[in-house]
């Protein structure tokens, strides 16, 4: 069963740990900040990597690898995920080497087998 979830992963300086990530056989696709001036070259200053997974199983070992790379700036990971059923993304940071789930105001994540993370509902919507 096909399941759409996009992942964002932010970090500073990390071009080259995220470089097997980003290889033609790599998922993610990196965003910089001369994709939208026009320029097409990437400056210091973004450092962004997009993905679309389209089923549970073709990310499922992905916080383990985003967990054993060598980031540079560590506090500066930060890894958003919005499933096809979330209503919004959630976001993970890494704490002692560990992505986790940071809380949003207003959020519920309920568990859904066909996820790998449940879903992330806003509980401040009017039909909740």
């Amino acid at each position: 069963m096909s399941r759409n979830t996009e992942v964002i992963v932010l970090a500073r300086g990390a071009e080259q740990v995220m470089e097997s990530l980003t290889q033609p056989t790599g998922v993610f696709t990196r965003v910089h900040d001369g994709m939208f001036s026009g320029e097409g070259m990437p400056s210091d200053d973004c450092y962004t990597w997009v993905a679309q997974f389209v089923r549970k199983r073709a990310w499922s070992g992905l916080f383990e690898e985003l967990e054993s790379l060598p980031w540079p700036d560590p506090y500066s990971v930060q890894v958003l995920i919005r499933d096809e059923d979330d209503d919004c993304f959630g976001l993970w940071m890494l704490y002692d080497g560990k992505l986790s789930e940071v809380p949003l105001p207003r959020t519920r994540r309920d568990p859904f087998s066909d996820t790998n993370t449940g879903v992330l509902s806003r509980i401040d919507r009017p039909d909740h």
